[in-house]
C-alpha cells in the first residue's frame, strides 16, 4: 500500500463516486431503468457517463497525493516503483477474481478479460511509473498531448466511429475474441468499453488527475478551476469534430469529463477543506475497492442463488409498482442497496478497519 497524504475532499468524493458505481450497477428492474441511470447507447453523455472518468481522475490525484513529496524529497525510486506495480497488479488481479466469481455464478455469464478494476490497475501502474520516472509536470503535460492527439489520429485511421467499423472494437474483435464483454458468435465481432486500445485515453485521465492533485498539493485552488474550466472548454470544442463517447473514450470525452471533474474537486476542497462541511462519503471512499467488490460479490451471489428476484418483488415492485409504476422501485432496490454497503464501510471506519489491495 502506498502511504498517502490524506485530504478529506477527495476521500470523500472517492465515496460519493463509488456510491454512484453502486446506484447504476444494482437495478432492481433492468429493462425498468431511468434514462440518466443508463449509460449513452454510443456517441453522447449522461449523468452515469460521469462516474468512471470522475474515478479515474480521482486515481491520478491520489497518485500525487501519495508520491509527490517523497518524489520532491528524491526517495529511490524503484522502492516506489515496486510498490505502484504490485499495487497495479493486485488491483488486475481482483478485477480478474471477480469476473470469475461472475462466470462461476451467474448462469449464460462467461469470463470476461477486461473490465473496470483492470483498467484501473493498468493505468495505476503506468501512471505511478510516469509520476516516479517523468516528475516534471511539462514532461507530463507533453505525455498527455501525445495520447489523446495520438489516439485521435488512430481513431481517424480506423476509418470510422461506428460501432464494430472503429479501431478500438476491431482490435478487441482480434485480440480478445470471445473474453470481451460482449462477444456475437454468429458475426466473431467483439466489443468492451473498458476495451484494449480505449485504456490509452483512460491513462491519459489519470495523468490529467495527477496534474490536478499537484495543484491540490500545493493548496492553488485557482489554478485547480482554471484548469478544470480550460480542460471542459477544449473538450467541449473538440467534440464538435470528434463526439464524446465513454465506450471509446475519446479525447474530447477525457477533457470534458475531466475539467468537470478537476471542478468537482476543486469545489469539494473549497466546501471540506476548507469550510469545515462534512466530508459526506469518507466512509465509501477509504475503502472504495472493497466497497465495489464487496457489491460485486453480493449481486453474484443474490443473482446465482435465485434470490435476487423474489427479494426485489416482495420488498418492492409488489408494495410500490400499482402506486408508482416499475421504473421508482427499481430504483430504491438500487438506492437500498447503495445505503447497507455505505452503512456496512461506516461501520468499518469507525472500528478502524480499512481494506486494502
Amino acid at each position: 500500500m502506498l502511504p498517502a497524504s490524506r485530504i478529506s475532499s477527495i476521500d470523500a468524493l472517492r465515496g460519493l463516486t463509488v456510491a454512484a458505481m453502486l446506484l447504476v450497477n444494482d437495478a432492481g428492474d433492468w429493462s425498468h431503468v431511468y434514462p440518466w441511470l443508463e449509460h449513452a447507447e454510443w456517441h453522447g453523455a449522461t449523468p452515469a457517463d460521469f462516474i468512471f472518468p470522475f474515478f479515474m481522475l480521482i486515481v491520478g490525484i491520489s497518485l500525487q497525493l501519495a508520491l509527490g513529496a517523497k518524489i520532491e524529497a528524491r526517495a529511490p525510486a524503484r522502492p516506489m516503483a515496486r510498490a505502484v506495480l504490485v499495487r497495479g497488479a493486485r488491483i488486475f488481479a481482483l478485477g480478474l477474481a471477480l469476473h470469475a466469481a461472475a462466470a462461476l455464478l451467474l448462469h449464460g455469464r462467461d469470463f470476461r478479460l477486461l473490465g473496470v478494476l483492470q483498467r484501473i490497475g493498468i493505468c495505476f501502474a503506468l501512471a505511478g511509473l510516469l509520476a516516479i520516472y517523468v516528475p516534471r509536470a511539462r514532461a507530463q503535460w507533453a505525455i498527455l498531448a501525445a495520447i489523446l492527439a495520438g489516439y485521435w489520429a488512430l481513431l481517424m485511421a480506423g476509418g470510422s466511429l461506428a460501432p464494430d467499423l472503429n479501431l478500438a472494437d476491431r482490435l478487441d474483435t482480434a485480440l480478445l475474441g470471445h473474453l470481451a464483454y460482449q462477444f456475437n458468435p454468429a458475426t466473431g465481432l467483439a466489443h468492451d468499453p473498458e476495451g484494449l486500445l480505449s485504456t490509452l485515453p483512460s491513462l491519459a485521465t489519470v495523468i490529467l488527475g495527477m496534474r490536478a492533485g499537484a495543484w491540490l498539493r500545493a493548496r492553488d485552488l485557482r489554478a485547480l478551476l482554471t484548469g478544470g474550466l480550460a480542460a471542459t472548454a477544449i473538450g467541449a470544442l473538440w467534440s464538435l469534430v470528434l463526439p464524446l463517447n465513454k465506450q471509446l473514450w475519446t479525447p474530447s470525452f477525457v477533457l470534458w469529463m475531466g475539467g468537470l471533474g478537476m471542478l468537482a474537486v476543486g469545489l469539494a476542497h473549497y466546501l471540506i477543506d476548507r469550510k469545515g462541511w462534512p466530508d459526506l462519503g469518507r466512509c465509501l471512499g477509504i475503502n472504495a475497492i472493497a466497497a465495489y467488490a464487496g457489491a460485486w460479490l453480493a449481486t453474484c451471489l443474490l443473482e446465482g442463488s435465485g434470490a435476487m428476484q423474489p427479494l426485489y418483488d416482495a420488498i418492492f415492485l409488489r408494495p410500490l409498482a400499482s402506486l408508482t409504476g416499475p421504473f421508482l422501485p427499481s430504483l430504491l432496490f438500487a438506492a437500498a442497496f447503495t445505503g447497507l454497503f455505505w452503512l456496512a464501510m461506516h461501520g468499518f471506519e469507525r472500528r478502524g478497519w480499512r481494506i486494502t489491495v
